[in-house]
């Protein structure tokens, strides 16, 4: 059966309807209606609709939305998107499209695409990782995204960096209320607070992450420092990954994945924190880029109950 994937972000809704050997039929970007609840089910409704009158076929649904659906109460948490929070999003958008729907967070159906026809395929345990403006993760094993009773798999943003030294305590505050978060530090704005905390630019001038790198490239020395101690925290929070999960493969994904420096520099720091004699976990590139979220939520499509 055809699948419908729906990436839903704070500012845009990209969809993407895939025949069953992931062959992409067509694709759609729209812009999400922010802070409007029912305005946002209506697009989405919309892009289903109009996606199966194009193929001429009833196809599966899956979206991959930020936040999770909260297994205690059945709505929202955790959603930046903040409108989404505390409503029975399941419940409504099943009621709108007349079908159950898989839903997932955007993280995880990144992770799901790269190790189905990604850069992480045929890797048993796959660790998706998101560095955008904010750090998220997912996990799939043997070809199944991994959840849990809390639906909060592959957080790892929000816990704290670890090993950290004496100048990253007690860490910059998070959204969340904690300081000190991996996201704090490994985010796009938390390369560029840095960077600018550093060389000491006027208050209210930070670069951003992509400029960094740029600067870095051409000689610029405080870039190469904001540049190294990223990638030496991203290394530490990885390793902590690998001695929990031991994972086959950790696929980047999100803006900072884009960096070419951290897949040489990571792997040749992280085995100073990493519990073992050798190291065999690969750190990729993601190989459908931009596109991995909206796929992902497409294979995830393929769990949706019949009805």
């Amino acid at each position: 059966m055809n699948r419908i994937g729906i990436d839903l972000g704070g500012t845009k809704i990209e969809a993407i309807a895939l025949a069953p050997d992931g062959t992409e039929l067509a694709r759609r970007r729209v812009s999400t209606p922010r802070g409007d609840y029912d305005a946002t089910l209506a697009a989405l409704a919309e892009l289903v609709h109009g996606f199966e009158h194009q193929v001429m076929a009833r196809c599966r649904v899956g979206i991959g939305m930020p936040g999770a659906i909260s297994p205690a109460t059945g709505l929202v948490k955790n959603a930046n998107s903040t409108w989404l929070n505390g409503r029975p999003f399941r419940r409504d958008i099943e009621r709108a499209l007349g079908r159950p729907v898989a839903l997932a967070n955007d993280a995880d159906c990144f992770a799901l695409s790269e190790a189905t026809d990604g850069a992480g395929a045929g890797a048993r345990v796959v660790f998706g990782v998101i560095l955008g403006t904010g750090v998220g993760g997912g996990i799939v094993v043997d070809g199944r995204l991994l959840d849990g009773p809390n639906a909060i798999a592959g957080e790892w943003g929000h816990n704290p960096l670890p090993w950290p030294e004496d100048d990253e305590r007690p860490g910059p505050p998070c959204y969340c209320g904690r300081s000190g978060c991996i996201e704090t530090f490994l985010s796009g704005p938390g390369l560029a607070r840095d960077h600018a905390r550093a060389e000491a630019l006027p208050e209210g001038v930070t670069l951003p992450a992509t400029e960094i790198a740029a600067r870095a490239a051409a000689g610029d020395a405080g870039c190469r420092r904001a540049l190294a101690r990223y990638e030496q925290r991203l290394a530490r929070a990885l390793a902590h990954v690998i001695n929990l999960l031991d994972p086959h493969a950790i696929v980047l994904g999100g803006g900072l994945s884009a960096l070419p420096s951290l897949y040489d520099r990571v792997p040749a720091l992280w085995s100073r924190w990493i519990f073992s004699d050798r190291v065999e976990t690969r750190l990729l590139p993601p190989r459908h880029g931009d596109a991995s979220g909206v796929r992902g939520a497409a294979w995830l499509a393929a769990t949706a109950r019949r009805r």
